[in-house]
């Protein structure tokens, strides 16, 4: 999924992956929007995040 960052954060959004490019130190997220997958889940351990690109 491409898309842009922003200088803010989602606001409610914790993420904690720091190798991700829109991972800020705040442990926050600072992509547009997000897409969580999986449609079908049952738990945390059957979604993730769509939008992870990792830092460069």
């Amino acid at each position: 999924m491409n898309v842009d960052g922003t200088s803010r954060h989602l606001a409610g959004v914790k993420c904690v992956v720091n190798t991700c490019r829109y991972h800020v130190n705040t442990n926050h997220c600072s992509a547009k929007e997000i897409e969580v997958q999986s449609p079908n889940a049952r738990s945390s351990k059957d979604t993730d995040c769509r939008t992870f690109s990792p830092r460069t």
